[in-house]
């Protein structure tokens, strides 16, 4: 794949992740203005890079073609959603869900049922309408949902379980599994008092 190749190929998601950017805010905006608190903590995004996208072809044992980028690759739009909690983040892609230009491409809840790591994160790969000069066609953006503590804990572990290797791997793993476990209880607690404050008369 040439650079000016890869350039050309991004365009479109890059339009698709902008419109989704656009929707995300309008959400966070409209709870705010129903006297709710806000669910958006923090949004980032990326566009995958050229040689990560050649690598992932590379994986999947076939040639970095724009064709085969765009046929097999899912998540070259990605968007990182973090909210305060678990209800925020069932009420952002609900409302992704239900607006009907949009379409569910996948949907995996690492919340309802974690990685046997501890991993906990909502994904959800929507297809955006991107209009061209001569028609219309579907882009796919990823979106992964987290709560705080389920983004602090991805973090650690991507730190220190995937970058480090350390030495006493299988120890860490066993302990990061007791880590997310902790942090739910945590996330939970906040959550019963987030609740109280939010019907506590004016």
């Amino acid at each position: 794949m040439t650079n000016e190749q890869y350039y050309s190929l991004i365009q479109p998601y890059t339009d698709a992740m902008n419109l989704i950017l656009t929707r995300l805010d309008v959400l966070n905006h409209q709870a705010g203005d129903r006297d709710q608190a806000h669910p958006i903590h923090s949004i980032t995004n990326r566009i995958k890079e050229k040689n990560s996208i050649e690598n992932k072809l590379k994986k999947k044992h076939t040639d970095s073609s724009v064709h085969n980028a765009r046929t097999l690759l899912k998540d070259i739009a990605g968007i990182r959603v973090i909210c305060f909690f678990e209800r925020d983040i069932r009420l952002l892609a609900g409302c992704l869900k239900k607006q009907s230009d949009l379409i569910v491409i996948r949907e995996k809840d690492y919340i309802t049922c974690p990685k046997p790591n501890g991993y906990r994160s909502y994904h959800l790969v929507v297809g955006v309408p991107i209009y061209h000069l001569d028609g219309m066609e579907y882009y796919p953006v990823e979106i992964q949902f987290r709560t705080i503590s389920m983004d602090f804990w991805a973090a650690m572990e991507h730190r220190i379980c995937y970058k480090s290797q350390p030495f006493n791997e299988m120890e860490m793993r066993s302990a990061f599994l007791q880590y997310s476990d902790i942090l739910e209880k945590m996330e939970k607690s906040f959550e019963v008092y987030s609740e109280n404050t939010l019907h506590l008369p004016g």
